[in-house]
């Protein structure tokens, strides 16, 4: 991690008293007092990859800080008690009105989201996406606006987070010869 988490915790949250030190490698609170423990641990979040009959990824265009107007990657949080799949085909019918299909899980990547003034750590859930019709893309929810990029004209220097960067990073790579 980081940031440090210190700044955000001068009082334990459930007696208040000024007592509420780290643990375990900033990951961990306790109170000296009452005993409350807090943890941080990541939330989830899922990423789809979509792409057009010309093998060009579907961007999309951030509306809301962080990163506001930079290139993103559809998807969103998954919802307490939603599944990672459940996930992926509510945020891209919410985000762009389109209806998934088919999804393949790729792999995952750690984020760190700031909001409010707080770095949510995420562990993004990245999943390949057959949607059934591009022709209905329609922008809403936290979206301004959506590009097809060939992987290969991506400016990094256009993304908004460093997760995506990484996703990206890595679905450029050339295939590698199986072994």
């Amino acid at each position: 991690m980081t940031d440090s988490y210190n700044k955000y915790f001068d009082f334990c949250p459930q007696c208040g008293i000024e007592q509420f030190l780290f643990y375990r490698g900033r990951k961990y609170f306790k109170c000296c007092d009452c005993g409350y423990e807090f943890y941080f641990n990541m939330a989830a979040s899922v990423v789809a990859i979509i792409r057009n009959d010309k093998n060009e990824v579907l961007f999309t265009i951030r509306r809301h800080d962080p990163a506001k107007g930079m290139l993103d990657l559809p998807g969103g949080f998954v919802d307490p008690g939603e599944t990672a799949e459940a996930a992926i085909v509510r945020e891209i019918k919410e985000e762009l009105n389109l209806d998934v299909c088919e999804y393949r899980y790729i792999m995952s990547s750690p984020n760190e989201y700031p909001y409010g003034g707080f770095n949510y750590h995420t562990l993004d859930l990245v999943f390949e996406c057959t949607v059934s019709d591009q022709e209905n893309i329609a922008v809403a929810d936290d979206v301004s606006g959506y590009r097809f990029i060939n992987l290969r004209e991506v400016n990094a220097d256009e993304i908004g987070l460093e997760s995506i960067r990484n996703i990206i990073a890595y679905l450029s790579e050339p295939e590698k010869p199986e072994q």
